[in-house]
């Protein structure tokens, strides 16, 4: 038995910010993002709730096979409990569901995928609920202008079965945590808690404001991290799935910004292959930006033909997956 992904719904919050209120158009042109969705009093587990219900009701799955839920989140909607365990019970889904949050951002997905992969293919579980939320922008001050354009909120739904066919195969994983200060929230965890250290505001070199309990981001740091990791990455997949370039269907990456990916492109040797490099509307949703931009390809060009589909995600931790998908199983909505 093999696990195999046969749909994914994604939720956009309806709020929308443009970034032509925030930015200019030189810097709107070089990151690509022309507007985000973003929350407003709805939190992670609103999110993915909303998209558990658009993949029930799109791909006329039955909720009560779910065996397993799965969350990606970096912003629980507590501290504790775990924030899958509310959704097995918002969806009414029997007690014998297990649940599990994962604390990853823009790896989360294709580590998510591993982690759904291993269940299914040791028996644990046949029908997996795998979630991703993002509420970045809660993190984000108003007035940080180098990392407020960049990241959306949104959430996305993925149903994992079993297969007689591989189709989630050559994963490849790492992690650089010395760099763990380059994308960070600096206070509010148990390193530093928040009864012990007041907020404290600051202004960067660039006029950028934020405080010690919003999202910091060393962008240039982080474009040298990709360029450097992820073109070793794209080999180091390719080797363990015994492919070549040319074998590729399609490349799905983490959406960061049009700017980084289109040198990724060029430098990982992939100009010749079909390359998703769009976040015009929707910005970074960190780990939801995997399975958004699956769900867009599969909309636009249809599953059949993508079966050799490398995913890749990278960023806070410092930390970067990969693998080879093949996605020509997931379904077209049946109620769309």
């Amino acid at each position: 038995m093999f696990a195999k992904i046969r749909a994914i719904a994604s939720y956009l919050p309806p709020t929308i910010e443009s970034n032509s209120e925030i930015v200019d158009g030189r810097f709107i042109k070089k990151i690509g993002v022309k507007s985000r969705h973003i929350v407003t009093n709805e939190s992670a587990g609103d999110l993915a709730l909303n998209a558990a219900e658009k993949l029930f009701a799109e791909y006329d799955i039955d909720r009560h096979e779910t065996d397993f839920i799965l969350l990606c989140t970096q912003h629980p909607d507590y501290q504790m409990p775990h924030t899958a365990a509310q959704i097995q019970s918002r969806l009414g889904l029997k007690k014998s569901v297990g649940s599990m949050d994962i604390a990853l951002g823009c790896s989360g997905y294709v580590y998510g995928l591993a982690v759904a992969k291993s269940f299914i293919e040791t028996g644990l579980a046949k029908k997996i609920l795998f979630l991703t939320s993002s509420v970045y922008t809660k993190y984000i001050n108003v007035n940080d202008t180098s990392t407020r354009p960049l990241f959306g909120d949104g959430a996305t739904a993925t149903w994992l079965e079993g297969s007689d066919k591989e189709s989630l195969k050559a994963f490849v994983f790492g992690s650089d945590g010395s760099r763990y200060d380059k994308l960070i929230i600096p206070v509010g965890g148990s390193k530093f808690p928040p009864r012990d250290n007041p907020e404290v505001f600051s202004t960067d070199d660039n006029k950028n404001y934020r405080s010690n309990y919003e999202v910091f981001m060393d962008g240039m740091a982080i474009t040298y991290f990709t360029l450097r990791e992820i073109p070793k990455l794209v080999d180091d997949v390719l080797t363990a799935a015994n492919l070549t370039r040319t074998d590729l269907d399609y490349c799905i990456f983490h959406q960061a910004n049009k700017f980084m990916m289109t040198y990724l492109r060029d430098k990982a040797g992939l100009n010749e292959v079909p390359f998703h490099n769009d976040i015009t509307d929707t910005g970074n949703i960190v780990s939801g930006s995997v399975p958004l931009a699956i769900e867009q390809v599969v909309k636009s060009h249809g599953a059949k033909d993508l079966k050799n589909v490398m995913l890749a995600g990278f960023g806070v931790g410092l930390s970067w997956a990969g693998c080879i998908a093949d996605l020509s199983g997931i379904k077209e909505q049946i109620n769309g």
